[in-house]
């Protein structure tokens, strides 16, 4: 009798334990579209904003950060950023795609929120930067708040590695050979 009970409450603690819920290793991403906001486009100095599908991850390999407005959850993954960075992956086969939910961010804080994406896409012309003002991918996706969440994907969009909080040295050093060994 105690087996089961202690079985039942392990089934039911399960999905709670489990990393990116709605996102498995194998799978695609949920369909989701930012439209209030969206991909961040650069003309001159000048930043404009278009309605993005998560449908457009396809045709290289990626890897998708879906970040909480929070520099705290921007933090956690940092050493996989500057991982990426000395990978020098070349631009034709890879894109590294950054969706900000500047809804879960400090309360007071979404203009900065905003106002920091922005210079990021100036500092980085080249990279794939979405605002998400209504916070639908971390809804969609079942994705943990004021947190991080990294997912690899390979040409045709599917999930191969997908994680949230902190990745450990291993994982990053893990996330980078998968992109280099699907390239």
């Amino acid at each position: 009798m105690k087996s089961k009970a202690l079985l039942f409450l392990l089934a039911t603690l399960l999905p709670s334990l489990t990393y990116a819920s709605n996102v498995k290793d194998g799978s695609m991403l949920p369909g989701v579209t930012v439209t209030n906001k969206g991909e961040l486009v650069l003309k001159g100095s000048d930043i404009s904003y278009q309605s993005w599908r998560s449908t457009k991850l396809t045709g290289k390999m990626r890897i998708v950060f879906a970040i909480a407005g929070r520099s705290a959850a921007k933090e956690l993954n940092a050493p996989l950023v500057a991982a990426i960075s000395a990978a020098k992956f070349p631009e034709d086969k890879y894109q590294t795609t950054t969706i900000i939910n500047q809804d879960d961010a400090i309360w007071g804080t979404g203009s900065f929120v905003k106002s920091a994406t922005e210079d990021s896409k100036r500092q980085y012309p080249w990279s794939s930067i979405v605002l998400d003002s209504k916070g639908i991918v971390q809804k969609t996706w079942d994705l943990k708040k004021e947190s991080s969440a990294v997912f690899v994907l390979d040409q045709s969009g599917k999930v191969l590695f997908a994680h949230e909080g902190k990745l450990s040295p291993s994982e990053i050093k893990q996330v980078i050979n998968l992109v280099q060994s699907n390239l």
